[in-house]
């Protein structure tokens, strides 16, 4: 391990190929931009499509995307087998090629679990790990702490904290996040739980330290998050409409409240897609829409039926510009911007 600020450090200091501080990337860029939390293309068996995978992080570069976030919710994470995830993992690292961090979730109910895949997630090339609370039964902070402790004490490779009490039914509370911060292989939080009160509080860990990264996974408050000073986003309609998210994350860089505002009317414009039906069976719809994936979930979700997966596309038809990573105007939007 070396030590120093987040975006000059090399956490992992063997570096691989293309990853662990390749020259592409820093932790400190990545963490204050747009990180796409990836849907798991399932092929009719329920391997892992690879060919999608690579479709869809070439999507999601295209449209300025600084990291891959695999196996969260969107993921399927928890749903998915051993080995479905280490494939899944392993394909975002062949697509990334170096050019993004790779980070892959090991949401699973228990440390052993959790421990065992976050092993095999480093074995298979991820850049980090990301874990969040224990679930199934009750926890409190201190059991949290362990948790997050042994999946550190497991592998080499950092960790980002998760947040999303909406599923694992226990939120991490603003002081054990204070505590797990002081361990600087700790990247920082990606917040899902939409409580912008504790967002708020989140934040104020950066004052005992500068470098740890506080992200926004709601998309209904990714344009408040940003202005009252998060750091990036992880949203799930990243996967369909990347360059949107990108082009709010440049609003917010310079201050222009108005521009987030209609950017974050847009955000709300599209995510009408997730009430038709299932949310993750709508998103994996969006994204087969735009030739990414068939459109298939982990069991026991059903796939979008004929008339939701119209109502996704009539939805997409009215956003095509930000699904095909361009503004109003045309403008590519690239990762290279120097607003950042």
């Amino acid at each position: 391990m070396t030590a120093g600020p987040i975006g000059g450090r090399a956490i992992e200091a063997t570096p691989g190929s293309g990853r662990r501080g390749h020259a592409a990337w820093s932790w400190d860029a990545a963490l204050s931009g747009v990180i796409p939390p990836l849907i798991s293309p399932l092929g009719k068996r329920g391997d892992p499509d690879g060919a999608a995978i690579r479709r869809l992080t070439e999507h999601v570069l295209a449209g300025g995307a600084r990291g891959l976030f695999v196996l969260g919710g969107c993921g399927e994470g928890a749903w998915l087998t051993a080995t479905q995830r280490e494939a899944v993992v392993r394909a975002a690292v062949r697509a990334a090629r170096g050019r993004v961090p790779v980070l892959a979730g090991v949401m699973l109910p228990g440390t052993g679990p959790a421990v065992e895949a976050a092993r095999r997630a480093e074995a298979a090339g991820a850049d980090a790990v990301v874990a969040g609370s224990p679930y199934y039964f009750g926890v409190d902070g201190e059991a949290q702490g362990r948790h997050i402790e042994a999946i550190l004490g497991a592998v080499r490779v950092p960790l980002l904290l998760y947040n999303i009490p909406q599923s694992t039914h226990h939120a991490l509370s603003p002081e054990t996040v204070a505590r797990l911060a002081r361990d600087r292989r700790v990247l920082g939080l990606k917040d899902s739980a939409g409580d912008f009160q504790a967002f708020q509080r989140f934040l104020a860990v950066k004052r005992g330290r500068t470098d740890f990264r506080v992200l926004q996974g709601n998309e209904s408050l990714s344009g408040a998050s940003l202005l009252q000073g998060g750091d990036g986003l992880v949203p799930g309609l990243g996967n369909v409409a990347p360059a949107l998210f990108v082009a709010l994350r440049r609003a917010a860089a310079l201050g222009d409240a108005a521009a987030c505002a209609r950017y974050q009317a847009a955000i709300a414009a599209l995510a009408r897609l997730y009430e038709q039906g299932h949310w993750l069976s709508a998103l994996k719809a969006a994204c087969a829409a735009l030739g990414i994936g068939n459109g298939r979930p982990a069991p026991p979700l059903a796939p979008a039926d004929a008339a939701r997966r119209r109502a996704v596309e009539a939805i997409l038809s009215r956003h095509r510009a930000w699904s095909r990573g361009e503004t109003r105007s045309g403008e590519h939007l690239t990762r290279d911007s120097a607003l950042w």
